[in-house]
């Protein structure tokens, strides 16, 4: 009994409503939402934008979305709507109207994220930077203290050094932009000793020195960290480790996307965790969200994309 209730006092949103709060007394940004043809996408949309987390231009066949709007009871009256006949174009135009500044923030609608993400990344007329597009799961765990960052479960199958190198750095920045601090970073493997024969302990410890020479910024990294070394201050003090990092980490990076996605699920469907999605790297941030996702996660995926937005404006004011 005292355990239920330990963990239900626990999980209340604190971490995410403590995002959606910042956000929403801030103006809301302009998303373009590409191809919102179900009910879940549409009411997301539709309640960020209730919320004040954003102004949503609704992308996709101008009719399916009146009449889906209609058939749930949806009021979209008010919301821009610009008409393309299918997903493919939706995700085009979504990037085109982020490209002209009509749009800082994108979302995805019902369309498949590879589709979306093809758009932001194509070579000519997307949203590439010279960072590496990356994703970064803002976890919100009821048994645990602090919010987590676990990346990169959803983009980079299975990523080089410097393909990590951008990942982190992803991550530390969105951290960073959030009001969170300096965050403590813990390159993940299945042991924390450097061992030739699991590749992921020596990238991980390449990254380190990386840190140190000044080619990833504004974080403290400690790598290769199991899992448990890197969250539990008990398992690190047993294994002996002594690090800023070990038993505290905030940013979990894994070694291949298999690895990101197995956590983030474990921890959602086992420990009860709520997972917002942000993709990063782009020229705008990206939300990601999924069927499966709760009204709050929801929210708490466009109050991260809404706070890292206005992070950038601050940073790079627009000139008249």
């Amino acid at each position: 009994m005292t355990r239920k209730a330990t963990v239900s006092h626990i999980h209340r949103h604190e971490k995410y409503e403590r995002l959606i709060a910042a956000a929403s007394g801030l103006p809301p940004l302009v998303a373009a939402v590409a191809h919102p043809c179900d009910e879940t996408s549409l009411r997301g949309a539709m309640e960020a934008a209730e919320q004040r987390l954003l102004i949503p231009i609704l992308i996709g066949p101008a009719q399916r979305i009146t009449s889906l709007a209609n058939a749930v009871g949806i009021d979209i009256e008010q919301v821009e709507i610009v008409d393309v006949p299918h997903s493919g174009a939706a995700a085009e135009k979504a990037v085109a109207l982020v490209r002209e500044g009509k749009a800082e923030l994108l979302m995805k609608g019902s369309l498949h994220s590879d589709e979306l993400l093809g758009a932001v990344t194509r070579r000519e007329g997307g949203l590439r930077t010279a960072r590496r597009i990356s994703h970064v799961f803002i976890m919100d765990v009821p048994t645990h203290s602090q919010t987590l960052f676990i990346t990169d479960a959803a983009v980079n199958i299975a990523p080089d050094l410097m393909a990590k190198r951008d990942i982190i750095q992803n991550a530390i920045d969105l951290f960073v932009a959030l009001g969170l601090g300096v965050p403590k970073v813990a390159i993940l493997s299945a042991v924390e000793t450097v061992t030739p024969t699991i590749p992921s302990t020596i990238e991980a410890a390449a990254l380190c020195k990386m840190a140190e020479r000044g080619q990833i910024t504004d974080g403290i990294l400690d790598g290769p960290l199991a899992f448990d070394n890197a969250i539990s201050p008990e398992a690190a003090r047993i294994k002996g480790i002594k690090s800023e990092v070990a038993g505290r980490a905030q940013i979990l990076v894994v070694p291949d996307l298999e690895a990101g996605n197995m956590l983030a699920k474990n921890l959602s469907f086992l420990s009860g965790a709520d997972a917002a999605g942000i993709v990063l790297g782009a020229r705008v941030p990206v939300i990601l969200t999924s069927r499966a996702d709760s009204v709050r996660t929801r929210m708490a995926s466009c109050a991260v994309a809404s706070l890292l937005a206005h992070s950038r404006r601050a940073r790079n004011p627009i000139r008249a």
